[in-house]
């Protein structure tokens, strides 16, 4: 199998490479033998240049509630005793979406050749995560595969709920924050330019308005005019370009803009400093850190429970984390564990886990329970958050509605309070 490792040598330095090898421990020693330390190993399943780009927005897709319901139907065949390939040759037939029917049906090829089923799940990242395939190879050392499933199961469904009731309380504020600007847009462009019509015929072109009218009637003469595409050498006399409003160059550039700022987030200089600037925003930084909290608890508590050693139990729960600046903290939290220090003590020394999480963890540490403490803790941060988002909820909506009503309510002003003033004062005159 082929490998895309990166790793460390003795002088610091960060290297990456491909590796031939028949599994990961072998690739471990080969680079141990070279006096280099492993960081991150992936198998390469020969799609990592055809997985970028526009190829995302067509690349089948396999949503969680499908992996939760294949894992859990899994350790009830192979509880009761039902024989590994045909228990997934029953779940392919099952399956609605053909990507993953097709995925079920390769990995059963590759069990039946004798591959591990770690190793056959490890070659689909795009459908199984690294801490999925970490646990799955490590029940299958450990001969306890139906369990590790069932905690596979839950945790799944633990993130999918969690991640239900984000995108839940941001759903109604994107959604009236996006019809507020198309709205916005609409009379800037076609609405208030027939008011401005209206109001000039009415008092004349000289007519005294009130600030926010005038103000009102200035964006959307700027928006209708083409003033900025024609400050730009060359562009501004081309037929097709020099007559498009300034509002659509500007929506444009915003655009191109939006699509190159994506690009650098999606670099791993650009996603650490994206994450860090997540991890300031007062509210999101609480989410963020307690659902990452969870998820770090319940991952590393399945994870050791299932006989992974602590250091690769950090490792792949680094890379669940989500959050670029959280995953460096774990990494330097492992490199203090390989030398020797307990967990407990480079995260009582966390910007970003609280102490009770080192404390709790020092006291299962104590007590050889490890994985209870963290399961606990697990709970509590999950109901933390869940308190967290509804309370947000709960006040996000009338704020958006008095926002939102606000707008229409000076928008309004500035054009009917203008209009019956001039109209009183041509029916005086008259």
């Amino acid at each position: 199998m082929k490998f895309i490792y990166k790793a460390q040598t003795a002088d610091g330095e960060t290297i990456q490479g491909e590796y031939e090898a028949t599994d990961r421990a072998a690739l471990i020693v080969a680079l141990n033998k070279q006096g280099v330390h492993p960081l991150t190993i992936k198998l390469d399943n020969g799609r990592g240049s055809r997985g970028s780009g526009l190829a995302n927005l067509f690349k089948p897709k396999v949503k969680l509630r499908d992996i939760v319901m294949f894992t859990r139907q899994l350790s009830t065949l192979i509880s009761a005793g039902v024989p590994l390939p045909r228990s997934l040759a029953t779940l392919q037939q099952q399956s609605e979406n053909k990507y993953f029917r097709e995925v079920i049906g390769n990995i059963t090829k590759d069990i039946q050749g004798g591959t591990s089923m770690g190793v056959a799940f490890a070659k689909y990242p795009d459908v199984f995560s690294d801490v999925y395939t970490n646990m799955v190879k490590a029940g299958e050392s450990g001969g306890i595969l139906d369990e590790i499933l069932k905690r596979l199961a839950a945790q799944a469904e633990k993130d999918a709920s969690i991640r239900k009731k984000v995108k839940g309380a941001m759903t109604y504020p994107v959604v009236i924050f996006s019809v507020t600007i198309i709205a916005f847009f609409g009379l800037m462009l076609f609405v208030i330019p027939q008011i401005g019509k209206i109001l000039t015929n009415l008092g004349g072109p000289h007519a005294h308005l009130p600030v926010y009218t005038q103000a009102l009637l200035d964006i959307s003469s700027f928006s209708t005019g083409n003033s900025i595409i024609h400050l730009i050498p060359g562009i501004g006399s081309l037929p097709l370009i020099g007559g498009f409003p300034n509002l659509i160059f500007i929506l444009v550039v915003m655009g191109v803009g939006i699509y190159f700022l994506r690009r650098y987030i999606n670099t791993p200089t650009g996603k650490y400093k994206f994450h860090s600037l997540l991890l300031k925003v007062p509210v999101v930084k609480d989410i963020i850190t307690k659902v990452a909290i969870a998820r770090f608890a319940r991952t590393f508590s399945a994870l050791t429970s299932a006989g992974v050693t602590v250091l690769d139990a950090l490792e792949v729960t680094g890379h669940a984390m989500g959050n670029k600046v959280i995953e460096a903290e774990l990494k330097d939290a492992a490199d203090q564990v390989r030398n020797g220090k307990p967990l407990s003590e480079p995260l009582s020394h966390s910007k970003l886990f609280p102490p009770i999480v080192a404390q709790m963890l020092a006291v299962g540490e104590e007590t050889g329970q490890i994985d209870k403490i963290l399961v606990k803790i697990a709970d509590f941060y999950e109901e933390d958050v869940d308190t967290v988002i509804d309370s947000i909820s709960s006040i996000i909506e009338p704020v958006m509605i008095i926002v939102l009503g606000g707008m229409i309510g000076l928008i309004a002003l500035s054009v009917m309070g203008p209009i019956a003033s001039l109209s009183t004062s041509v029916s005086a005159s008259g």
